[in-house]
């Protein structure tokens, strides 16, 4: 295995692992302008292509390193070229995790295990939109860059760079501060979850390139690579036995500062998810073996609670529980010789399954719908509230394009795809929640790559009104999701706000599925083509918003924004002052319940 090692890292099986030729006249985004037109019925759907593509592109503005020949992103510059000195190894390259310069193993795993679970399913609409090459180029970066920093069986890199002094920095990506530090988990040090999620990334992707599919009828991409499979599958192994062997404990008590932006809050999840997809992507006894493990990670974590009314998690980053039934329901749909002979049948897992999303459906859990029809989780939804959405339409979309047979189906869809509309500019707000897609997109994301502001000296890292300085972004983040809106749909589309406008990678991985799947089953027309250009000027809130980035809308006591109070104050005068107690209980668990990450 150490010779595996040696040869991945120095590039000598390239000429058998090479990645799909890009084609000749490169995709580029189109002006937002085009999106206000019908796609007129073309096949595939013109408006899903640009949103697919748009979303992909984001990743190429995202890129750390050495950029290759073939960069689509002209503002975008070589950069951290020294990441992994300080270990003696090479460790550039990769994508930057958010609005900063920072690369964070565990979100950036677990996006890329979240692409790959989504084109399992509905990976042939990437090949629908020509937006194959563009898919697997986008793997490869984050793929091959998580291999460099597995340079062994126990050592996983989970940051570079300091987050806590990166976070100072809003210049470009030519003058990015050093030295920009590596950490790393290993034997002696351990991280159970951020080893398992590395794992679980992997074996997902290895899977993918394997053309292993979560569907009776495949509908994976044509992205089969088996000598790339295999590779994957090698590293997948090792992370995941370092996991399992080494003393169980989270990562960041091992990297504290990996845990001032991305503290996970238990392990088990990771565990069986990585299990989970270990079986999938295995093709011989192991996968029996695998799926074992996940199973009894699962019932040993007494994770099924967590898919109860009112327990009810989100699928991110931090929590992955909601994929482990999905998983198995569609291994033992697929693939039933992987699970013959355990007790966690089809049954098990589809019940468990749509019991989590009857939550939704009959609305009965911890989570609500905003007025305008946000699916919204306290504490998981205060910052970046379009994510748990989306990825819960990602995963009901998904249950749905495997072929298992549910009277409930029809329902998942139509709740998937009111989530979808809403990020597409369904909602109160006129907004699609993609930047360049539409005239109405956001204009100023919290990202530092795209701004384009120059410090006047080198001793200063940022601007002192970042929502002014420059006026108008010098480069248009195309495909960029951003956070989204408040609990009451308002969205304001300040730099500063972090909660609401940055950019992450995991914030596009879902939305990238749901654009897959609309062109796999031929859906029509995104909803932006209806929303007037120049609309969202008309219902922009006034103010500023109250949330962890931005408190100039709360009251200096400590109360609810102004907003808020106008609001409430209707409230009262029609039906009673009892509900001022229930808004000012959702505000205080929108200021002190959350468990997003750290603002930049």
């Amino acid at each position: 295995m150490l010779l595996l090692y040696a040869i991945s890292l120095g590039g000598l099986l390239h000429p058998v692992l090479a990645q799909l030729s890009l084609p000749t006249s490169s995709w580029l985004p189109p002006n937002s302008s085009a999106a206000t037109q019908s796609s007129n019925g073309t096949s595939p759907n013109s408006q899903w292509v640009t949103t697919l593509g748009d979303l992909l592109y984001f990743y190429d503005a995202q890129r750390s390193g050495k950029l290759p020949s073939n960069n689509r992103v002209p503002w975008r510059n070589d950069s951290a070229l020294d990441d992994g000195k300080d270990v003696g190894l090479d460790l550039t390259g990769g994508f930057y995790d958010a609005g900063d310069y920072v690369k964070y193993t565990f979100p950036m795993s677990f996006s890329i295990m979240s692409i790959c679970l989504g084109a399992l399913a509905s990976g042939r609409g990437y090949d629908l939109a020509n937006q194959t090459a563009f898919l697997d180029s986008t793997l490869r970066w984050g793929l091959d860059w998580l291999m460099k920093a597995h340079p062994s069986p126990n050592t996983f890199f989970v940051e570079v760079a300091d987050g806590n002094v990166d976070n100072n920095y809003w210049g470009g990506d030519r003058t990015i501060p050093t030295p920009r530090p590596s950490y790393q988990i290993n034997s002696t040090s351990p991280g159970t979850d951020a080893a398992a999620q590395g794992a679980a990334a992997f074996a997902a992707c290895s899977a993918l390139y394997n053309n292993r599919t979560l569907s009776a009828s495949s509908s994976t991409s044509s992205l089969q690579n088996s000598s790339y499979a295999a590779l994957l599958q090698g590293h997948a192994r090792d992370l995941y036995s370092f996991a399992t062997g080494a003393r169980m404990q989270l990562y960041q008590q091992s990297v504290p500062t990996a845990g001032d932006a991305y503290a996970s809050s238990g392990y088990m999840d990771e565990l069986a998810v990585a299990a989970m997809f270990l079986a999938l992507s295995e093709t011989n006894s192991n996968a029996s073996t695998y799926y074992a493990d996940s199973v009894k990670w699962y019932y040993s974590g007494d994770l099924g609670s967590l898919l109860q009314a009112g327990q009810e998690t989100v699928f991110n980053w931090d929590s992955k529980t909601p994929a482990v039934p999905l998983l198995g329901a569609a291994l033992a749909n697929a693939y039933p010789n992987v699970v013959s002979g355990s007790n966690a049948t089809l049954n098990t897992w589809q019940t468990a399954l749509e019991n989590y999303f009857n939550v939704f459906i009959n609305k009965n859990g911890r989570s609500f719908l905003t007025p305008g029809g946000l699916l919204y989780f306290p504490g998981d939804s205060d910052e970046a509230s379009l994510n748990p959405a989306l990825t819960t339409a990602m995963l009901m979309t998904t249950y749905a394009a495997t072929g298992i047979q549910s009277g409930q189906m029809d329902k998942y869809r139509t709740y998937a795809q009111g989530q979808l509309n809403y990020a597409m500019g369904k909602n109160p707000m006129n907004v699609p929640y993609v930047v360049g897609l539409h005239p109405n997109s956001p204009a100023n994301p919290h990202s530092a790559i795209s701004t384009g502001w120059v410090p006047p000296n080198p001793s200063v890292l940022a601007p002192t009104n970042y929502d002014t300085d420059p006026p108008q972004e010098a480069y248009v983040l195309y495909g960029g999701v951003v956070g989204g809106p408040d609990t009451r749909d308002q969205f304001w589309d300040l730099r500063s706000d972090w909660a609401q406008n940055e950019v992450a990678l995991d914030y596009n991985a879902p939305l990238l599925t749901l654009a897959a799947n609309a062109l796999l089953i031929g859906s029509p027309d995104p909803y932006y083509t209806q929303v007037q250009a120049g609309s969202y000027a008309a219902v922009r809130p006034s103010g500023y918003p109250c949330d962890a980035a931005v408190t100039t809308g709360c009251k200096h006591s400590g109360g609810l924004s102004t907003g808020a109070q106008i609001a409430v104050g209707v409230v009262v005068g029609t039906i009673g002052l009892m509900l001022v107690a229930g808004a000012a209980y959702w505000w205080w668990v929108k200021k002190h319940s959350g468990r997003g990450k750290y603002g930049y």
